[in-house]
């Protein structure tokens, strides 16, 4: 019998970067199956999720940290997530710091860029969307960003796997030495109650327009596993404005229908049994402003 290995370089890395330049993708394409959803809307990821990348030999644990989109907040909501990245940054043996190629590098980029350098933090930049970016616009990247004297400069597309090993390479000498943190097996630390209440939101963010994805929050009231072997998970979705919760319900309520079908399959796959999803639209007013309701909702 193999022993399972335990103990080697092991540590916690912070995926940061601006909104929607690709760091859920690269976190799912690194650990190598979804621990984040994914959108092309900004400010997908409004929690720290953990991902976990074991390889036996020789041996190494990442434990990636998926962070919010770091953006100027407007909202009560909006300064704790960049306070959420910050404290990652905080209790990380290294960085990884993700722009987007299809974009000039901006004020944004250049100003974690600076918070970056003056924590000394270990940095690998990681150019992402390389598949979809010029090559003109790929050597303008690495070529402003190769100024800022960081650990390493990586082309990566995320979306196709594409340039994966040379990051972890690049961080696994960041990493100490010491006993894994979780077991080989164990791809994320979420609470299934989150990783339902995501899967669920993701499905709305595909289909909701302006600003009405931002006024979305879901949270999950109960799982249970009842005696016929059906999973039980009780959610409810949140807007801000009652005009919001005709359109998340749609007409006749075909799309609470249409995305509580979506979501139910991919919580079938997660759970390896078959689902019952009860769905219910709240409207709770202006959350994102109000910290009481913040902290009531879980972020």
């Amino acid at each position: 019998m193999t022993e399972t290995v335990t103990t080697g370089r092991c540590g916690f890395v912070s995926v940061v970067g601006r909104p929607n330049v690709g760091k859920s993708t690269l976190v799912n394409a690194l650990v190598g199956e979804k621990v984040a959803i994914t959108s092309p809307r900004p400010q997908t990821t409004r929690n720290v999720i953990r991902g976990v990348l074991t390889r036996p030999e020789p041996p190494l644990q990442l434990v990636l940290v998926d962070t919010p989109g770091l953006h100027r907040p407007r909202t009560a909501l909006g300064e704790r997530l960049n306070r959420l990245v910050y404290g990652s940054l905080a209790e990380s043996d290294a960085t990884v710091f993700v722009l987007d190629a299809t974009h000039q590098i901006g004020r944004g980029d250049r100003l974690i860029a600076e918070r970056l350098v003056e924590s000394g933090a270990s940095t690998v930049v990681v150019v992402n969307k390389v598949d979809l970016a010029s090559k003109a616009q790929i050597l303008a990247a690495l070529t402003e960003a190769g100024a800022w004297g960081l650990a390493a400069y990586v082309p990566v597309s995320a979306l196709r796997g594409q340039g994966l090993a040379p990051v972890v390479a690049e961080l696994e000498p960041l990493m100490p030495v010491g006993p894994f943190f979780f077991p080989p097996d164990m791809h994320s630390d979420q609470p299934e109650e989150l990783l339902a209440a995501e899967i669920l939101r993701e499905k709305y963010l595909a289909r909701l327009r302006e600003e009405l994805p931002h006024s979305l929050a879901v949270v999950v009231n109960e799982i249970e596993t009842r005696d016929d072997g059906l999973v039980h998970v009780s959610a409810t979705v949140f807007v801000e404005r009652t005009s919001q919760k005709g359109i998340v319900i749609g007409k006749g309520g075909e799309l609470l229908r249409t995305v509580g079908t979506e979501a139910r399959h991919e919580l079938e796959v997660l759970f390896g049994a078959k689902v019952f999803l009860d769905v219910r639209v709240k409207v709770e007013q202006d959350w994102q402003h109000r910290e009481a309701t913040l902290d009531r909702l879980g972020f």
